[in-house]
């Protein structure tokens, strides 16, 4: 542009910036060239100028001798290296400020949620009609009630008022809101309660229960003393050191998780190492405490080279006394000890699962009794709980039963091993109404455990069966007329105030 302006009669030289420099205005970085233009002649000079400042270019006066122009390098220099300490200067006062600013902002971060907490709950107070105090209405524990009052006073006074606060109980007919008291112990398994569903006020709070049921439950379904013992050497670490972890806050959701719960994962890895230890299990390996109590009277070549050898308890020298604790650690060679120690550890889950559930259908009659809902005593937990006995204690009878009835020693063939039935098999015919057929005819007189079994199997489905329409109907049918008794006394007494309101 400026050569065409001045039809080449200037000189022009220019020098990119090679570092990007900070726009002033902005704040962002720009990339800068520095050029100089030589000419002559005042018109020309006007028409430079006004292409610079066309394009927006920052001009500076040069002298026009060397000595004015390295006077002025120096000065320039000179100012360069000033602003330089200046700058230097002021990034170490920031630096300093912003490090002594980190280390309040902990202490300013809690003032502040403290006075946002303050001024939320303030919000939701109602202003006097004097407009000199608050009202704020408010459910409290009586627990609480003496602390709430001295705090009031110690805080009153401490600010200097000069109305002190006070705390005035009110009667209401609302239901008030459940309250659960907890500790550091409690807290992870009414948390856990509270995420299935939070009982109403005065209901029977199941958190109590659940720190050894949950607990025990898992062992049962767990059962490894090794897996157990990891999981209590980590909760118990979370445990111990829960003062200086606590102070360190995570935003880690999983970690939050572990470490609230780290009670409840404590007792869930002894339960787990107990009941390894009565599954004899430790990382899938039996452990040989106490030797076995199982003997084979051939030797050794005999029960190693033959493929068709088996041991029968009626035949080979079993001592005859219950191993002392857990199980023998000679299942671990068996062929069947996948199945046999499945199905035993099938049955404990189901005997412990079907007593669990009984116990918390009798907890709801607690509630009923004390809400004064005695009709659904007979409406809800009589048919609940007969149905349960009926179809799952009934399963827990019989699993019991054959425990106890059928043995390997035993004389008479229709009470050995080999006549015993399958539970599960006598369980499905009973829901189906289907006869049960031994497995072995000629050995075995009936595929039945006792006399009758057939008949008494009928007969409790059938009292199972009345028992759904009970729990379908007997509630609603009593509540539909329960509603429609309080509307006719309304309208009754609706009536009689009118008639009231002509004669007067």
């Amino acid at each position: 542009m400026l050569w065409r302006m001045t039809r080449g009669n200037i000189f022009f030289r220019h020098a990119d910036v090679e570092d990007a420099l900070k726009d002033p205005v902005t704040g962002n970085e720009v990339l800068k060239s520095v050029f100089i233009v030589f000419f002559q002649g005042d018109e020309l000079r006007s028409r430079i100028k006004k292409v610079c400042a066309g394009f927006h270019a920052k001009l500076h006066n040069c002298p026009n001798t060397n000595s004015e122009r390295q006077e002025m390098l120096k000065e320039i220099n000179t100012r360069l290296e000033d602003l330089k300490n200046v700058m230097k200067q002021t990034d170490e006062r920031k630096h300093g400020d912003l490090v002594a600013i980190a280390k309040a902002m902990f202490k300013w971060s809690i003032q502040i949620k403290k006075m946002k907490a303050t001024y939320h709950v303030m919000n939701k107070f109602n202003v006097d009609v004097t407009n000199k105090c608050l009202i704020a209405e408010c459910w409290v524990p009586k627990l609480y009630l003496k602390s709430v009052r001295s705090i009031l006073e110690e805080e009153g006074k401490a600010v200097g008022s000069s109305i002190p606060s006070f705390l005035n109980i009110i009667p209401s007919d609302e239901d008030p809101p459940t309250f659960n008291k907890t500790n550091k112990f409690t807290r992870g398994f009414q948390n856990l309660i509270d995420a299935y569903g939070i009982a109403t006020y005065r209901e029977v709070n199941p958190a109590f229960f659940t720190i050894i049921t949950f607990p025990f439950l898992f062992g049962v379904m767990f059962g490894d003393m090794g897996h157990g013992i990891i999981l209590t050497i980590f909760a118990a670490w979370m445990t111990i050191w829960e003062k200086s972890l606590m102070k360190k806050k995570s935003k880690n959701e999983i970690w939050n998780i572990f470490f609230g719960g780290r009670y409840i994962i404590l007792l869930m890895g002894l339960y787990s190492i107990y009941i390894g230890f009565i599954y004899n299990d430790f990382f899938s390996i039996s452990l040989n405490i106490f030797q076995s109590y199982w003997s084979a009277n051939y030797n050794e070549s005999t029960l190693m080279t033959n493929p068709f050898l088996t041991l029968d308890p009626a035949t080979v020298d079993y001592y005859q006394n219950p191993y002392p604790v857990g199980m023998d650690p000679i299942w671990q060679l068996a062929e069947n000890k996948i199945i046999f120690l499945n199905t035993y550890k099938m049955k404990i889950s189901i005997i412990i699962g079907v007593i669990h559930m009984i116990f918390g259908v009798i907890m709801s009659v607690a509630n009923f009794w004390h809400f004064k809902k005695r009709v659904y005593i007979f409406t809800d937990f009589l048919p609940q709980v007969i149905f349960l006995i009926l179809i799952f204690f009934y399963l827990v009878v019989m699993v019991i039963l054959k425990w106890v009835m059928y043995d390997a020693t035993s004389k008479d063939k229709t009470y050995g091993t080999r006549c015993a039935p399958p539970v599960l098999i006598l369980f499905i015919n009973m829901i189906l109404f289907t006869p049960t057929e031994s497995p072995y005819p000629f050995e075995c007189h009936t595929g039945y455990i006792y006399e009758n079994q057939e008949l008494a199997q009928k007969v409790i489905m059938v009292l199972a069966i009345l028992c759904i329409p009970v729990m379908l109907i007997a509630k609603p049918a009593y509540i539909l007329c329960n509603r429609k008794k309080k509307a006719h006394d309304i309208e009754i007494n609706y009536v009689d105030n009118l008639n009231l309101m002509s004669k007067f």
